[in-house]
This record gives C-alpha cells, sequence and structure tokens, in this order.
C-alpha cells in the first residue's frame, strides 16, 4: 500500500502541450482531483463487493464500477 499519492507533475507535463504552463496550485487540483476519484472508486467497488457478498475487493468489482463511473463522467 502506498503512503502517499503518486506524483502526477510528469504525467500532466508529457501529456500536454509544451506551450501551456501548470501553476503550482493547479497542479495541487489535479492531485487533489485524482484523489477524490480514486476514493470514490474505491468506495463504489466496495459497496459492489459486498453486494455480492465478498469479503475482498477483486479486479471484476472495479472494472465494473470504473465503467460505471467513467459513463457517468462523459455525461
Amino acid at each position: 500500500m502506498l503512503n502517499k499519492a503518486p506524483k502526477l507533475k510528469h504525467t500532466v507535463k508529457t501529456k500536454m502541450k509544451s506551450n501551456v504552463n501548470v501553476g503550482p496550485a493547479s497542479e495541487a487540483m489535479i492531485e487533489l482531483l485524482t484523489l477524490l476519484f480514486l476514493n470514490s472508486l474505491a468506495e463504489e467497488a466496495k459497496a459492489t463487493a459486498f453486494e455480492e457478498k465478498s469479503a475482498t475487493i477483486r479486479a471484476q468489482h472495479l472494472k465494473a464500477v470504473s465503467k460505471k463511473v467513467l459513463k457517468k463522467a462523459r455525461g
């Protein structure tokens, strides 16, 4: 288990265009939004596992929940 969130600065800089500058506050917001997304994903997967009367969260639970969450995010 990770003790702290992975730094997204490198990932964001590699995927963005070179002429866009991301400030420190924006980087913090990106990391915060990612952590909130992962937290909600974990809670939904836990609820799905509980519905199926499973003691552990398995990959199938995460896949089902992530599909549902991403479809909801798209609109």
